[in-house]
């Protein structure tokens, strides 16, 4: 009967589909994945935009700058003491007659480098250690989370006040204590990132297809916090590096002839009413790399959040 009805049917009432109603099942925008929309919304940010663009031209100025001067952070010239910005010295010289400009761009290394390290710890240790308390719960996350508390309750200067006992000041005090302090925020929020999530469909359906515990964590779990670990990451470097510019600036950071933000700001106090300009640089160093990190880490929170996806 089936046969028939088919049979039945004239071959007129086909017709050919018009060309208007085939471009409605086109896909106008081509399918992209999830860390290219966000690399498209972060371009479109300007302010996030204009962050990264000053951060790849500090960096770029911390490596190669001090080569586009002929003179080295500690050279000192007893008789040009106190000038201000030439052709000679771009930004001047300070009270010992020391390149000002080369003394910024060597205080950049070490101020960058510090902000580097305090994202690497955050990305080793903060994350595995979140992420550990958070996927086994219980007991195991009471007792991690203690151990995070006594640390976050320690301020950091006492951590470098003793480690400058033990090692003596200089730059390794400072890796050290923000070694034992910068990853107990990215521990925190791995944590409650995990805690929501383990308990999803996805983590359930490793487990029933036998996933170990570190491939859960580390091809699952992590993966998806990664929105929230990479703005802490961008987040807590300007805040590594004021750290570091305020610990040299009391005189806990690096110690002379080094030249850091810090120790920069804190040798120009002395003479900042007969030399403003040996302040002014550091300064402007230190606030144009914070805001742009700022810049660039409200650029990524707006980017990485699934909720303003269109």
């Amino acid at each position: 009967m089936a046969n028939t009805k088919i049979a039945d049917i004239s071959a007129d009432k086909f017709r050919p589909l018009p060309d208007t109603e085939k471009k409605q099942n086109e896909i106008v925008r081509p399918s992209i994945t999830y860390w290219q929309d966000v690399w498209f919304r972060l371009k479109q940010n300007k302010r996030a935009t204009l962050g990264l663009y000053i951060i790849i031209f500090l960096l770029l100025l911390a490596v190669f700058g001090p080569l586009l001067s002929p003179y080295s952070y500690s050279d000192q010239f007893l008789d040009k003491q106190g000038l201000g910005p030439s052709k000679e010295f771009w930004f001047g010289t300070d009270t010992l007659g020391r390149d000002i400009f080369v003394r910024v761009l060597y205080g950049a290394r070490i101020s960058l480098a510090v902000g580097f390290l305090a994202s690497v710890i955050n990305l080793t240790i903060g994350v595995l250690y979140g992420g550990i308390s958070g996927y086994f719960g219980g007991r195991v996350d009471n007792i991690m989370m203690r151990i995070v508390d006594m640390f976050y309750s320690i301020p950091l200067i006492l951590y470098v006040i003793l480690l400058m006992v033990i090692l003596g000041p200089g730059l390794k005090s400072i890796f050290i204590a923000l070694g034992c302090i910068y990853w107990v925020e990215m521990a925190r929020i791995v944590r409650g990132q995990v805690l929501s999530l383990k308990e999803q469909e996805f983590v359930l359906a490793a487990r029933a297809l036998g996933a170990d515990t570190k491939r859960i964590l580390l091809r699952h779990l992590i993966p998806n916090c990664m929105g929230p670990i990479i703005i802490t990451v961008t987040m807590n470097i300007p805040k590594a590096i004021f750290t570091e510019a305020f610990l040299s600036f009391i005189g806990l950071g690096v110690s002379a002839p080094m030249a850091s933000w810090g120790m920069l700001a804190s040798e120009a106090m002395p003479a900042i009413r007969s030399y403003p300009h040996i302040l002014f640089f550091p300064a402007m160093a230190i606030s144009i790399t914070m805001l742009a990190f700022n810049f660039l880490g409200d650029g990524l929170r707006d980017a990485l959040d699934p909720r303003l996806r269109k």
